[in-house]
């Protein structure tokens, strides 16, 4: 699996992690309506699982070290990691 794929599915875990912490939570707590909290949290929780998939396939095929793989999973938890995590990617394949 290539970095790009690993970047693409980083990228909508993210999305999805915004969508559920500053759309869905809010319109829960502020607003008394959990309507959106299933739907964003199970689509947040799939990608997770999918990141962290592809995670491990692309750091095996790719060689990576544990450090980068330890690194991919923290951002992976961090809320909005995944884009940091991007960036990081990004300038390794670069160089």
């Amino acid at each position: 699996m290539s970095t790009k794929v690993l970047r693409t599915v980083g990228f909508l875990e993210g999305v999805s992690s915004i969508a559920l912490f500053f759309v869905a939570m809010p319109m829960k707590y502020m607003f008394d309506n959990p309507s959106l909290i299933f739907p964003a949290g199970m689509t947040h929780g799939i990608l997770f699982l999918i990141f962290l998939l592809t995670l491990l396939i692309t750091s095996h095929k790719k060689a990576w070290s544990m450090i980068w793989f330890l690194l991919g999973l923290v951002a992976a938890i961090i809320p909005c990691g995944t884009f940091v995590f991007d960036h990081k990617i990004k300038k390794m394949d670069e160089e």
